[in-house]
């Protein structure tokens, strides 16, 4: 049976909501993990090289990083038709959405709130601004990223404005998709 480390109110909160969704047979276990306020600490329980959460095992098969347990999660758990599966139609905008979260909006997102800014990351990475009108493209004509369907990648795309509401950008299309995620969440 696979198993999900998870710290309740931490990134992992998302890939523990699909779990959730997926199916009743993966374990949640709650770990701690330092927080930025101080409080909590490594959990010698938590088999994360680096004490982090989230953190799947699957038998021999470890993953982390949230984009690559929620592939891989989707992938062994279709039939909840969270992502598409491996030569479906969608499925390249799927791992596209997946990763440009990890490598772009997560960063830059960051830098946003930490008011940090370089034009080595703006070039390599662009600005906050850039990335609200990728999303704002993406759902202007349609629910979600990936046209009609809910999927995992919605779940992850939207996180940081579940977290940061105030950073939600200011775009009626995005303000409405992240409503309507938070539904599909919280049933």
């Amino acid at each position: 049976m696979p198993v999900l480390y998870h710290s309740p109110q931490s990134r992992s909160d998302t890939v523990a909501a699909l779990v959730r969704m997926l199916s009743p047979d993966i374990e949640i276990r709650e770990v701690t993990v330092p927080r930025q306020d101080g409080s909590g600490g490594a959990d010698p329980a938590n088999p994360h090289p680096e004490k982090k959460v989230p953190y799947l095992v699957d038998g021999d098969e470890t993953v982390r990083e949230r984009g690559a347990i929620i592939t891989y999660l989707t992938d062994k758990y279709p039939e909840a038709g969270l992502g598409p599966l491996p030569g479906a139609p969608g499925r390249g905008a799927y791992l596209s959405w997946l990763f440009y979260y990890q490598g772009v909006m997560e960063p830059v997102i960051l830098l946003h709130w930490t008011g940090l800014s370089h034009p080595a990351f703006t070039d390599a990475l662009r600005d906050f601004a850039t990335m609200s009108d990728r999303l704002a493209e993406a759902l202007e004509n349609s629910p979600y990223l990936l046209g009609e369907a809910f999927s995992a990648a919605d779940m992850l795309c939207c996180s940081p404005f579940q977290w940061f509401p105030d950073m939600t950008p200011d775009h009626q299309a995005i303000r409405d998709w992240v409503a309507r995620c938070n539904e599909r969440m919280a049933v």
